[in-house]
């Protein structure tokens, strides 16, 4: 089963109170857009977003240019049937992160969840090379070395402080990172790296 497959079957027969990532406030990830303190027009993409209501807050704060990229056509309609009417103001874009060609840059690049899932030094540099020439600010969520070794069946990459400076420290500097235990809606603990990193270049 291919990648796209595989999170097609997970998004058109599992509910959301059914995977380990849902939040019913993502409140780590709107506290880390707000410190990058950016204008309501900023261009902020959400990687991996699924049907996350990331996407509903940042668009009840009054962000006017979001956009939305899953590997899952299910998932981007999941979301889209949420926000109904509101729908119309992102920019919902189907793709493996690994085969995007951004027409645009972003101000902002947030990632909860979606980098860990590439174990293959190739994709990692590509996404490394996507972030640092099309983005200036990234707000990332990984597994953290206290965390899961799978999600989802799939094998994943945890990363400590140290492992995201080493990867991401050629081209971004990190002006924060602090770890979070997510509570999955079937009560277990998942301990996550959070970091905020800023292009230097």
């Amino acid at each position: 089963m291919s990648n796209k497959e595989h999170w097609e079957n997970i998004y058109s027969t599992k509910a959301p109170n059914e995977v380990s990532w849902t939040q019913a406030k993502p409140k780590t990830s709107l506290d880390l857009i707000a410190k990058f303190d950016l204008p309501k027009y900023a261009k902020i993409i959400d990687v991996g977003g699924g049907d996350s209501l990331l996407v509903d807050s940042l668009v009840d704060l009054g962000y006017t240019n979001v956009s939305v990229l899953d590997i899952s056509k299910s998932a981007i309609q999941r979301a889209k049937n949420r926000l109904g009417n509101k729908a119309v103001n992102v920019t919902w874009i189907v793709s493996d992160i690994v085969d995007f060609k951004p027409i645009e840059t972003y101000d902002l690049w947030h990632d909860r969840a979606a980098f860990h899932f590439l174990t293959k030094d190739k994709h990692i540099e590509i996404y490394l090379n996507l972030v640092k020439q099309n983005t200036r600010h990234i707000a990332l969520g990984t597994f953290s070395s206290n965390g899961p070794l799978k999600c989802s069946s799939l094998e994943i990459s945890q990363y400590n402080k140290d492992d995201i400076e080493k990867t991401f420290g050629r081209h971004f500097e990190m002006v924060e990172y602090f770890t979070v235990d997510h509570q999955t809606p079937f009560n277990t603990l998942q301990n996550f790296s959070f970091a905020r990193l800023t292009r230097l270049f």
